[in-house]
């Protein structure tokens, strides 16, 4: 028997869905969208409503006259709940990425989860392609939406921007770090090119898939314990691209080209912030040996933690387990 709080839900559900749709593209589109594309935006929408179920509401904040970000954020700020700033990695906008964390992780801090620039609902006119770049525009964003201290958990691309974010704010302004398989700090030339000779790709095609070859590989490589694509024929794999995938490919890959055009940074700064690093054993993308390094260099202040059986994408093989690591580090 349903109680009236379900209830609520459901009916919430039911009627914010076609509205959603209706925000999402103009009146007219929908009647052109394939049967696949009108799947996948139902899909989209589906996480939105679930996002906002979860206590969360969109938010967009002009950063300056040429940079736009959008945020989900808590819809009421609890006093009692430190505030949490997720930053995601590629594969994605926030919501595709924190989809299996959000509904434990809402109930225990205030919530600011920004789409990087490119990303979702952000952009910019400019053309600074820099994880530094990316990092203040989060930092102004937080700032313009008065969300004073936090705390901030980042995911592999996310990693190298809540990196310099940190060095940006100081502890003064982000308390403690979560780094979840990021290659911050990684400086060994010859380890990279032997990775990316073993991948057979090109590594800009391959974060930003343009067709289902490069996306299963992606996955591949992503996931260890699961294979989520097994099935799934190429042109549903090539609609889901052309539907949700495909948006500022262009900027996505010159994000990608920067950070391996840029030499490694043997002056990477030491954190003044207590910081967890987090790694797959299994991760494919960045060698386990990486969270190591990362700790050696940030010093006592920082601590590894290794889940076992699980490859790059921690955040959907082993959601439970990340977020019992990152609530017993940040409640601490």
């Amino acid at each position: 028997m349903f109680s009236s709080k379900s209830f609520l839900h459901f009916f919430i559900f039911y009627l914010t869905t076609p509205l959603t749709l209706l925000k999402t593209f103009h009146f007219n589109d929908i009647f052109t969208l394939t049967r696949a594309s009108l799947f996948f935006a139902i899909i989209d929408a589906i996480f939105s409503i679930f996002f906002k179920l979860c206590g969360l509401t969109s938010i967009t904040v002009d950063i300056d006259d040429q940079t736009t970000l959008h945020f989900w954020v808590s819809r009421h700020r609890k006093f009692k709940n430190p505030n949490l700033v997720m930053i995601h990695g590629y594969g994605g906008d926030a919501r595709w990425q924190f989809l299996y964390q959000i509904g434990f992780l809402a109930t225990k801090f205030n919530i600011y989860m920004p789409d990087l620039v490119f990303f979702g609902k952000s952009y910019s006119n400019r053309t600074d392609r820099t994880d530094e770049f990316q990092a203040k525009c989060v930092v102004e964003g937080l700032r313009r939406l008065g969300a004073g201290k936090y705390s901030a958990y980042s995911l592999s691309y996310g990693g190298y921007v809540a990196y310099r974010m940190a060095e940006i704010c100081g502890k003064d302004e982000m308390e403690k770090l979560v780094i979840v398989g990021s290659g911050v700090g990684w400086n060994n030339e010859d380890e990279k090119r032997e990775m990316l000779m073993k991948i057979g790709r090109d590594a800009k095609e391959l974060l930003v898939p343009d067709n289902p070859r490069d996306l299963r590989l992606l996955v591949k490589l992503g996931v260890f314990r699961r294979k989520p694509l097994r099935w799934v024929p190429d042109f549903v794999l090539q609609e889901f691209l052309n539907a949700m995938g495909n948006h500022h490919r262009k900027e996505k890959m010159e994000l990608v080209e920067y950070l391996l055009a840029t030499k490694p940074d043997s002056q990477l700064a030491i954190l003044t912030q207590e910081t967890l690093v987090i790694w797959g054993d299994q991760d494919n993308v960045f060698p386990v040996c990486l969270a190591y390094q990362l700790q050696r260099h940030l010093g006592l202040k920082s601590r590894v933690e290794i889940i076992k059986d699980t490859g790059h994408a921690v955040n959907i093989e082993s959601p439970r387990a990340l977020n019992r690591l990152i609530t017993s580090f940040l409640l601490l």
